[in-house]
């Protein structure tokens, strides 16, 4: 059995220059936890591959495609591969996201 501890998780230096931890990493899955502290966001950008958004803390608004809806915790959203996806704390309070990739990429997200 593995166990990591997500505020033991290195943060990765990635274009968004938000606090991003990769945790699981193998070839049928990829998973980060993503901090957004009040008015920070990720940019817009397209995965290869797709992703599934959960919710842990806050209210983020998430955009995939031409849709946003801010969404609270306990929630999850879908990304298709390939659509244009983004994740925003529009709040005064912090959100945190688990990420998950399935199958984990073989080629880097596209930044818009």
């Amino acid at each position: 059995m593995k166990i990591l501890e997500v505020k033991k998780a290195e943060t990765s230096d990635t274009p968004h220059k938000v606090d991003v931890r990769p945790l699981i990493s193998n070839p049928h899955i990829s998973t980060v936890h993503i901090t957004l502290e009040p008015s920070e966001s990720l940019k817009k950008h397209i995965t290869p591959v797709d992703a599934l958004f959960y919710v842990l803390e806050g209210n983020p608004t998430i955009e995939v495609g031409q849709e946003q809806q801010q969404a609270g915790p306990d929630t999850i959203i879908e990304s298709p591969a390939r659509i244009p996806h983004n994740i925003m704390n529009k709040t005064e309070s912090r959100a945190r996201i688990l990420v998950m990739k399935v199958p984990k990429p073989i080629e880097q997200s596209q930044i818009l």
